[in-house]
């Protein structure tokens, strides 16, 4: 790419290879985002209506986007070479601060406009470094930097609307109002940065390498499962208290059923979509990679921090040496967890449709399940609640290991085979780059 710019003293970027795969810089990012799920968790299971709820939505959604737009750039440049690294650590800085400001982002308006404008003021700088980022890969391809500034008037309208979120509200005389005025206008942002996306097409986007884009997806995913892990456990009051009966099997059960969970995407699913993503080409690949990853996991990590405020009440509510084992849960606890692990199964079966072109009656009966256990579990202790949950889904689990044991054995040798033909052609060009053919610094 030269040496010109922003080349000159950390060395030019690298653009990215077909073949890519997530490179270890991308992964250190994507830690910051453990901490924007774990505040969001935590904010919303501190007072659980279904205000806070509605919150811890949006927040989700305006994170998620800043997210998907910097994947995008992941598509067209290493993100660990060269200058990179320097504008994506400001990014971080950005991200790590919009997050330690969500909490008074929605808080009274009487606590002023300090944490929204942090928030308005990182929201801008991540748009930036991402928009200049992407700016500098498309050089030389005319209809990609003519979709960059296509997206322009979309950073522009969100940042004002972010703004007039943070300073306008406190200033309306009727406090109701104001409130109400600050959510429209976040369910505005929202609305705006997906219908763009939608609007904007698939002419100029690529995806490089369908291998980096499905395992950076799925690598944050499974961040996501981890983070609801740890907010059972902190939340739950799990760490410093002495070990009682009840908390064994409530510990058993919530890894479990979030074991079940990763079972129900990564074994078949995710591995099939993969596949399915590096046979589509040009725009129908961009169109899946949009639709299916973009936009359908955001509601599976929706629904994997519902479930989890509803899993860490329930842990909260069992632990507790006040209530007893036969306690019920109190609020929302069971109600979160149940529509929570539907919102995912839902999303997922979504994506199934929409990379594989099949559905799975199986989802469809664990849905029907858990629409009935719902109402049933509300009755139960706590403890019971959540023994249900997890029966339904290890249940899931068992019942597609037997029923889909050939389809499992077929996609299994189908990735052997390729990872074998990868492995041959690497070892192949190895070892004519070692003997000094092509490419090697001696030939």
């Amino acid at each position: 790419m030269g040496r010109d710019g922003w080349g000159k003293g950390l060395g030019p970027a690298v653009r990215i290879a077909p073949a890519a795969r997530v490179d270890k810089f991308e992964i250190f990012f994507d830690l910051v985002f453990v901490v924007s799920f774990f505040i969001i968790t935590r904010a919303t299971a501190a007072n659980v209506t279904g205000r806070e709820l509605l919150h811890a939505m949006l927040v989700l959604a305006v994170l998620w986007w800043c997210w998907v737009v910097h994947s995008a750039v992941a598509t067209r440049l290493r993100l660990g070479e060269g200058f990179l690294p320097v504008l994506m650590v400001i990014g971080m800085i950005a991200l790590f601060t919009f997050a330690l400001a969500l909490p008074q982002t929605f808080g009274s308006l009487q606590q002023g406009s300090a944490g929204p404008m942090l928030v308005t003021v990182s929201y801008v700088v991540i748009r930036a470094v991402h928009l200049s980022l992407y700016e500098y890969a498309t050089r030389g391809d005319p209809p990609a930097r003519r979709k960059v500034w296509q997206f322009v008037p979309e950073v522009l309208i969100t940042t004002c609307l972010l703004l007039v979120a943070a300073l306008l509200p406190q200033r309306v005389a009727d406090p109701d109002l104001g409130l109400w005025l600050r959510d429209g206008l976040w369910i505005a942002v929202v609305v705006i940065q997906y219908a763009s996306g939608l609007v904007g097409g698939t002419e100029g986007w690529q995806i490089t390498s369908a291998e980096h884009w499905t395992e950076r997806y799925d690598l944050i995913l499974i961040i996501a499962l981890g983070e609801s892990v740890i907010s059972v456990g902190v939340g739950g009051n799990l760490l410093g208290k002495p070990v009682t009966w009840p908390a064994i099997p409530a510990a058993i059960c919530g890894i479990l059923f979030t074991a079940a969970l990763w079972w129900a995407h990564f074994d078949m699913i995710g591995p099939a979509a993969r596949i399915a993503l590096h046979a589509a080409e040009g725009r129908p690949r961009v169109a899946m990679a949009r639709d299916a990853y973009a936009y359908l996991y955001l509601p599976m990590i929706a629904g994997v921090i519902l479930f989890a405020i509803g899993a860490e009440e329930l842990v909260r509510t069992i632990t507790d040496p006040a209530g007893g084992v036969a306690e019920r849960a109190h609020g929302p606890a069971v109600p979160l967890l149940f529509a929570g692990v539907m919102i995912y199964l839902a999303a997922d079966m979504a994506f199934q449709a929409r990379t594989l072109q099949t559905v799975s009656w199986s989802r469809i009966g664990a849905l029907a399940a858990l629409a009935v256990g719902l109402p049933v579990a509300r009755h139960l202790p706590a403890l019971g609640a959540l023994g249900l949950l997890t029966a339904i889904c290890v249940a899931l689990v068992a019942y597609e290991l037997v029923t889909m044991a050939d389809a499992r054995a077929a996609l299994r040798r189908t990735i052997h085979e390729e990872k074998a033909s990868q492995e041959a052609g690497e070892a192949a060009f190895r070892a004519r780059w070692h003997d000094g053919g092509s490419g090697s610094p001696a030939g």
